[in-house]
């Protein structure tokens, strides 16, 4: 995904398929398992997945737009998506609740994600600075 892609539709080479109900799969960071899916949404431009953590970050459920995929398992169920356990754990504070109608939580998400894909500024591993990651993190 380039920094100028929608962090809110579902990139062609995840294997997405419309339609497709995504809720009980797995979720798997980059670096292992976060949660399994709650909730997805596929609506164009609106697309994403409500993570429930489970043990990994107890009792939270962290908001994944759909431009995180990387890639789904429909066989074994499973969501691979391209951001660590760190940068989901320090995403913005969700309740499933309160914000999946929030226009402005929704913002701050797509603000984080968008800034924290491959290829954008100031993500390690990437063209942007060495050493700092989302939210100033070295």
């Amino acid at each position: 995904m380039s920094t100028g892609d929608n962090v809110w539709g579902h990139r062609r080479e995840s294997g997405y398929t419309a339609g497709t109900s995504l809720a009980g799969y797995k979720v798997d960071a980059t670096d292992g398992h976060i949660g399994k899916v709650d909730k997805h949404n596929d609506e164009v431009d609106a697309s994403y997945l409500v993570v429930d953590t489970g043990v990994w970050i107890f009792g939270r459920h962290v908001l994944l737009p759909a431009g995180t995929i990387e890639s789904i398992d429909t066989e074994n169920k499973v969501v691979h998506v391209s951001r660590t356990k760190e940068e989901i754990k320090n995403s913005p504070e969700f309740d499933k609740d309160k914000h999946l109608d929030d226009h402005d939580h929704r913002a701050r998400t797509g603000d984080y994600y968008g800034n924290t894909a491959p290829g954008a500024p100031g993500v390690p591993g990437t063209l942007g600075a060495p050493g700092t990651g989302p939210a100033g993190m070295p």
